[in-house]
């Protein structure tokens, strides 16, 4: 009698044991995949973040371009909305609070009382930092934030390139002018960050 509640409880505490090996091994196994996901969705943030900056200062860099003597036919005004859309969320958030009120207001005052010394170049960037800091919340916070502001990037990039490529005489001279080169390379960077930004809100 006493042999077989002693081997009653052996075969208890045996099936206890395999019960939480059992239970610790799924918990190893989920603990994996966590940290797997969690990896995956950092380095999925990481890259969106790199790319949003590429993007905008690809945007600025052809804007500068288009300043300088190296003119193009693209409406380069779409290049405001690209970069309110792409700039990354702390110049974007510096820009919108007293920094970004303080720059808009001087640039008004100046367009204002002393147009003779507001120069030219000025305009697009005076536009921007007005937009940032004028912006409804639905655009600045909704909007830019989510996979709407990304299409309307690649809206805009995709409409830049096909100017672009009118504008050079075909997309073979686009990559074979001495000008074209630069603005290019610079359109395409632009599809970069809404391309990525679009695959991984599908993943």
């Amino acid at each position: 009698m006493g042999k077989n509640s002693y081997l009653a409880m052996r075969r208890d505490h045996e099936m206890e044991s395999s019960l939480f090996a059992s239970d610790f091994q799924d918990l190893t196994i989920a603990a994996k995949k966590l940290a797997n996901h969690a990896i995956k969705l950092g380095g999925l943030g990481f890259g969106t973040t790199f790319l949003e900056w590429i993007a905008a200062f690809a945007a600025i860099y052809l804007l500068i371009l288009d300043r300088t003597n190296w003119k193009t036919n693209i409406l380069t005004g779409l290049l405001i909305p690209y970069i309110f859309f792409t700039l990354p969320s702390i110049l974007f958030n510096l820009l919108r609070g007293d920094v970004g009120k303080w720059i808009a207001f001087v640039g008004v005052i100046l367009r204002l009382f002393f147009p003779k010394r507001f120069p030219d170049w000025l305009e697009m960037p005076g536009a921007l930092i007005l937009l940032i800091v004028v912006a409804p919340s639905l655009f600045a916070s909704t909007v830019r934030n989510d996979w709407i502001g990304v299409a309307i990037c690649l809206v805009i990039a995709c409409y830049l390139l096909q100017e672009h490529i009118r504008a050079s005489g075909g997309f073979r001279n686009s990559f074979t002018q001495a000008h074209g080169i630069s603005n290019t390379v610079g359109i395409i960077l632009l599809f970069v960050y809404p391309a990525w930004a679009l695959l991984t809100d599908l993943l």
